[in-house]
């Protein structure tokens, strides 16, 4: 079966996102891309007061220092295309408020004539938390569950009801409604989490992480929904961070999915024989501008295409 490709919108400082977000969803969906993704960093801490994903010491990229907001990056180019999904990869949900979020998601769905796809994380930056104001970081589990169930109930049929912690919504009509049920994917990179997944979610959107370590990740979570008792199909989207190079990478040391298009091909291959429905490529970090970005999409696609990808 052909995995389905995806790619990355460009959202990062070197793009004009007005200008470049519209060319590149254009161009993938001409190119054969099944779907456009958008991902969430809300600021960049100057001077940083925590390393990158939590981990001491280790500097956050230059790529953070601007990104552009998921939604709106989503909205741009649902406006110029017909066919693609519209996912993000992820969103950072306890970051939102419950309630507008869910309306957001739908009316975006609505708009677009349903092609969203929701990925949610639970993040872990401190000063992203901190300036949402939604919750303190420690409460980002059960801000994440409530906005799930408040998606859930926001798209459903009215009247809308609904009685958490964050959210309450007295019997109401709310619309627009999504244009089908829109799926919810989470990131899922702990044992809670994943139970939060296979209990609540419709499924995955791990990070690749090389192809052995992200196998035994999927086989895990497949026990984990047996044990649980789940008959529901998960669905499955692996997000590949890829670094391009003009000529192919020669050192010792390449990095996953780092080098020229062959060799980030190479890794991809290794990776859709896990059995993934679909894989999305984000290039947008290597590329100097929309332009070389659209021509590594385009060789990438088609030599993972001629590769059986």
């Amino acid at each position: 079966m052909t995995t389905a490709l995806g790619l990355g919108l460009p959202q990062n400082h070197q793009y004009d996102v007005g200008r470049d977000v519209p060319d590149v969803a254009r161009a993938a969906e001409r190119i054969g891309y099944e779907s456009l993704w958008a991902y969430e960093r809300a600021l960049f801490p100057e001077p940083a007061t925590q390393g990158l994903f939590g981990i001491p010491d280790v500097p956050w990229p230059d790529d953070y220092r601007s990104v552009a907001e998921p939604l709106v990056t989503l909205s741009l180019a649902a406006a110029v295309t017909e066919r693609v999904r519209l996912g993000t990869s992820v969103l950072v949900a306890p970051l939102h408020g419950p309630f507008q979020l869910a309306r957001s998601l739908a009316t975006l769905d609505a708009a677009s004539g349903g092609r969203v796809v929701a990925g949610f994380g639970s993040g872990w930056s401190l000063d992203e938390y901190a300036a949402a104001g939604v919750r303190p970081f420690e409460e980002r589990g059960k801000v994440l569950d409530e906005v799930i169930k408040v998606c859930r109930a926001v798209w459903g049929p009215d009247p809308v009801t609904f009685e958490g912690e964050i959210t309450r919504i007295a019997s109401a009509v709310v619309g627009p409604k999504p244009a089908r049920p829109v799926p919810i994917l989470l990131a899922a990179g702990n044992k809670q989490a994943q139970r939060r997944l296979v209990d609540h979610a419709d499924g995955w959107l791990p990070l690749a992480m090389g192809a052995e370590q992200t196998a035994a990740q999927w086989r895990e979570l497949r026990e984990l929904a047996a044990e649980r008792g789940r008959t529901r199909p998960i669905r499955t989207v692996l997000r590949a961070n890829a670094r391009y190079t003009p000529k192919p990478y020669e050192g010792r040391d390449r990095a996953l999915f780092q080098g020229d298009a062959e060799q980030i091909v190479e890794d991809l291959v290794a990776h859709a024989g896990i059995g993934f429905e679909e894989i999305l490529i984000d290039l947008q970090q290597g590329t100097r501008d929309a332009e070389e970005l659209k021509d590594v999409a385009a060789g990438v696609y088609e030599k993972a295409r001629a590769a059986g990808v």
